[in-house]
């Protein structure tokens, strides 16, 4: 996996069901080093800090590779790297094959996979229709928020280095499907509940459907 594009945002104000918010998800390409701290990208819009930046959710990626599928969606819509909200577009990065837990070394920082990105409203205003949700889950393909163990800065052409993974750990596309599934996966479960990757919150949210049939 190669950085491809460091895309950031400034705050953007919309309207949504008649009230003003602010978003940082118009994330646009600097092509310059970006410095990835414990809990935020340095100088990157976070307008929700509820549901987005934190020890869990410092950095956003998503895969080049799955440009073409939504530019074939969505033909008219302005395309540049960023357009997911992610910091790092990356190259050769395909979900079934990062697995949740994993620690890397990209440029001066090292990193740890985290839980996947779930779509929200704000996805659906930038597409222009609230169906961009139901075809993201459908997809499957998320992207990944990381941790941020060592705070360093990393740009274009930088390479993740696979420095550990768990002995127990399922792969991204496959947490990301389990969040969403109406039938969960019970050994799934399980390895995401233990997981120290993921928010305490999350993993007490996914601990309910252990004892459901």
């Amino acid at each position: 996996m190669k950085i491809i594009s460091t895309n950031v945002a400034k705050p953007v104000n919309i309207t949504w069901n008649g009230k003003d918010v602010t978003t940082g998800i118009y994330k646009k390409p600097i092509n310059q080093p970006i410095y990835l701290a414990k809990n935020e990208v340095l100088n990157d819009e976070i307008s929700d800090r509820k549901n987005h930046g934190g020890y869990y959710k410092a950095c956003y990626l998503f895969s080049s590779e799955q440009y073409p599928y939504w530019k074939a969606l969505y033909p008219n819509l302005n395309w540049s790297w960023g357009m997911f909200g992610e910091n790092l577009t990356l190259s050769d990065f395909d979900e079934r094959n990062v697995f949740l837990g994993e620690i890397y070394k990209i440029g001066d920082a090292i990193v740890q996979v985290s839980q996947s990105r779930e779509p929200c409203y704000k996805l659906a205003y930038k597409f222009g229709t609230s169906q961009i949700v139901k075809q993201f889950i459908e997809h499957g393909f998320s992207g990944t928020y990381l941790s941020i163990i060592e705070e360093g800065y990393v740009g274009l052409d930088d390479e993740f280095t696979l420095l550990e993974r768990p002995e127990s750990t399922l792969s991204v596309f496959d947490l990301f499907n389990l969040l969403f599934a109406k039938t969960k996966n019970k050994e799934h479960l399980k390895i995401a509940v233990e997981s120290n990757a993921i928010a305490k919150t999350k993993r007490i949210q996914l601990s309910r459907y252990l004892n459901k049939p």
